[in-house]
């Protein structure tokens, strides 16, 4: 007759290992199990080899009941020393201090950190980097850019005008939280998009919000706002953008009802938040296409006014890449 067929006699995984030092630091929290009873413990679960093994580490302790957290005029207060309580007070507690990804991770990142054998110092800048990322990530998305473009892969030996030295000072927030403007004039192909999008990320990266848009899509969504009667709600969302990035600005002409609506943008934000803006077209040259002369000096001011200038050429490297007989 076969040999009866017992589970607890399948390998154990990591993550079956991750999850029972999860229950175990869980028992020690809560005074279910001693420290010396917790280190043993768990030096036996990190060297386990079947589930039965690891069966056998939490099968005395008793179920933790959920200890609802306590709070005292908004601010959290230590739960009592009940089975469970530490829970709810770390979910608690990760709500009201907008920390989602310490409140999604910190189980696995608790065992994780227990099996490398993590200092508590090393555990809380590992969770707080998680948490950092993570806002990173959603600043970036939040800038609503078109594709994904970093400096880090700008082809400077392609376009020797332009400053590695400036574009990387320019990735540092200073001159944004000063107020100064940025402006990159150059022929298309030229890299100016990627400059923009890039400088715009690392931005974004440094915890500051960025907003992207074409100047033709900003002047249409102004003009939308207008006839919605939403105009002033939708300056007033783009000036909580501590940079706002206008791509493609010369490409299209902007009639009079345009041209004012960009300078309202600009007067919006004259010398309190950064604007920074691609063009094809040289600034002596946007007369051009903003055809509101007063209007126009008024922005080439603003724009110019204690600028960070990048000139980025006429010649296309893009298409000096480009396969042959393409």
């Amino acid at each position: 007759m076969p040999p009866r067929f017992d589970p607890r006699d399948l390998r154990a995984s990591d993550s079956d290992r991750d999850r029972v030092i999860a229950m175990l630091a869980a028992a020690l929290a809560d005074g279910r199990l001693t420290p010396d009873e917790h280190s043993e413990r768990t030096e036996a679960a990190l060297s386990a080899r079947t589930l039965g093994d690891l069966a056998g580490l939490t099968a005395d302790l008793a179920p933790a009941a959920e200890q609802p957290v306590q709070l005292d005029d908004g601010k959290v207060v230590a739960a009592d020393r009940q089975p469970g309580g530490w829970v709810a007070s770390i979910e608690e507690a990760t709500r009201i201090l907008n920390l989602p990804a310490i409140r999604d991770g910190y189980e696995e990142a608790a065992a994780h950190a227990l099996r490398e054998r993590y200092t508590y110092k090393e555990f809380l800048a590992a969770v707080l980097g998680e948490e950092v990322a993570r806002r990173r990530r959603h600043l970036v998305r939040q800038a609503h850019f078109p594709r994904a473009k970093r400096i880090e892969d700008f082809d400077f030996a392609a376009n020797p005008s332009v400053s590695p030295e400036q574009v990387a000072a320019l990735c540092r927030p200073d001159w944004v939280t000063a107020g100064q403007p940025l402006c990159l004039i150059g022929g298309s192909g030229t890299g100016k998009s990627h400059l923009l999008i890039g400088i715009g990320t690392a931005i974004a990266e440094s915890g500051l919000k960025v907003r992207y848009t074409t100047a033709a899509n900003l002047v249409n969504e102004l003009a939308e706002a207008v006839d919605d009667r939403q105009l002033t709600k939708v300056l007033a969302r783009y000036g909580r953008c501590s940079l706002l990035c206008v791509d493609e600005l010369g490409y299209l002409e902007l009639d009079a009802a345009g041209v004012r609506l960009l300078f309202q943008v600009l007067t919006d934000r004259d010398e309190r938040r950064s604007i920074a803006v691609a063009s094809n077209a040289p600034v002596a040259e946007w007369n051009r296409v903003l055809t509101e002369p007063t209007l126009c000096a008024a922005i080439v001011d603003r724009l110019s006014y204690d600028a960070q200038i990048i000139e980025t050429g006429s010649e296309s490297y893009r298409h000096a890449q480009a396969p042959a007989g393409r």
